[in-house]
């Protein structure tokens, strides 16, 4: 088989692992609120900690995870694994409800589902390079956000009829369906050391830590961008689980149906914007995109405060599509730039999603809590704060990263040193 036509077929194969592994990944995501809620009664801080507590437990996992991603030739086969976890986690939670049993699967569910992103992003770097690297992340997350966009409109439909437990039984179809994508990508064509941000010239040197804790603390702008990165989730996790919130609320069924209305609208407007990133980012500039991403968060928090009414709430989460799908393709784009020929983009994928993931683990527990003291307009706005400020930040501090661009462009890591 040519090359060409393997990577056509890797291609291919990533197409469909981005797709079903979408709604897979997450475990249940912001249905888990929703099902706590209507199902086991929980109030919204009962919620929100048993929510961060699984989130701890991913960032415990998270940069062990890029580093085993850096390391291992059996990328697929960790990923594979990886979902089997996911799904038969979240599976139990039915069977066990009570807190304690909830926390330890959904803990269990996140720390399998950190391995996803880097070793997506390896994957793609691995057998695309670093030329192609954009345009293939921005393909994989319009995959990715087409996945979620019917996996939730599955769920919205089947919960009105059947309630709002339906979705465990589609995560474990999604899961069937992602195992065999994985496995269908051409092993071969997988060049590892290129996977983990290497261009085949000698690297013995950097292969003595492969853990790259010295360049992650050195490199300035990475550290820059990991707390713009917290900011950001810690902005946004907490809204969609909020406004699914209210809406069930309302009604219990149809609270899950708008819940899933509300991920539809925002994947449908996801797919253009990550398209729009792997077209014009190298373009337009990396950092101006991620900037983009931030802004867009104030203005939805504040609009989220102006009605209860079901449909406006599903109209301002259009513009979780926005700042989601520009973030989520822009952001392996921007550490591959920083982390070049250094041999360690995986692990330094993981650090920056260690530091989000503190941010998501806060944010739940945050809003939990002010929804409880201040009710939930005061959390809308809280949250909307929180990216202003990252949104500062990344202005003043955070250089163009693009190789080529314009004006100032960052150096590769191991170029750009602490004092």
């Amino acid at each position: 088989m040519s090359d060409t036509h393997e990577k056509a077929r890797a291609g291919r194969a990533l197409d469909a692992a981005n797709f079903f592994l979408a709604d897979v990944r997450d475990g249940l995501g912001p249905y888990l609120a929703v099902y706590l809620l209507t199902e086991q009664h929980w109030d919204e801080a009962r919620i929100g900690l048993v929510m961060s507590i699984a989130t701890i437990a991913g960032i415990v996992a998270q940069t062990p995870a890029g580093a085993l991603v850096d390391a291992t030739r059996a990328k697929r086969t960790v990923m594979a694994v990886a979902a089997m976890l996911v799904t038969l986690a979240s599976l139990s939670l039915p069977l066990f409800p009570s807190f304690l049993p909830v926390a330890i699967s959904q803990g269990i569910a996140q720390a399998a589902g950190v391995v996803f992103p880097p070793a997506i992003a390896a994957v793609s770097l691995g057998i695309f390079g670093h030329r192609a690297f954009t345009r293939r992340i921005g393909r994989n997350e319009t995959f990715n956000h087409a996945g979620n966009a019917v996996a939730a409109g599955l769920a919205g439909l089947s919960a009105y009829w059947f309630g709002p437990t339906v979705v465990f039984y589609l995560l474990g179809g999604m899961a069937i369906a992602s195992l065999v994508s994985i496995l269908a990508i051409p092993e071969r064509a997988i060049d590892h050391d290129l996977a983990r941000g290497l261009d085949g010239a000698n690297d013995a040197e950097q292969h003595e830590q492969p853990s790259g804790l010295k360049v992650l603390l050195t490199c300035r702008p990475l550290l820059v961008f990991a707390i713009c990165a917290l900011l950001f989730h810690l902005s946004n996790a907490a809204m969609l689980p909020l406004v699914g919130q209210k809406l069930a609320l309302q009604d219990k069924n149809l609270g899950t149906s708008l819940m899933s209305a509300c991920i539809v609208a925002a994947q449908l407007v996801m797919v253009p914007f990550a398209m729009l990133v792997g077209a014009k980012a190298d373009t337009w500039g990396h950092k101006r995109f991620f900037l983009a991403a931030l802004l867009i968060l104030p203005i939805r928090g504040a609009l989220y405060t102006l009605s209860d009414n079901p449909f406006w709430l599903v109209g301002v989460q259009l513009l979780d599509g926005v700042g989601a799908g520009i973030f989520g393709a822009i952001f392996p784009v921007i550490v591959a730039d920083l982390m070049r020929n250094t041999g360690r983009f995986n692990v330094a994928q993981g650090a920056v999603i260690t530091a989000q993931s503190i941010g998501a683990a806060l944010s739940t527990t945050l809003s939990g809590f002010v929804v409880v003291g201040a009710g939930y307009s005061a959390a809308f706005i809280s949250l909307g704060a929180v990216a202003a400020i990252g949104a500062v930040i990344c202005l003043v501090a955070l250089p163009e990263t693009r190789h080529g661009a314009r004006g100032e462009t960052a150096a590769p890591a191991s170029a750009i040193a602490a004092e």
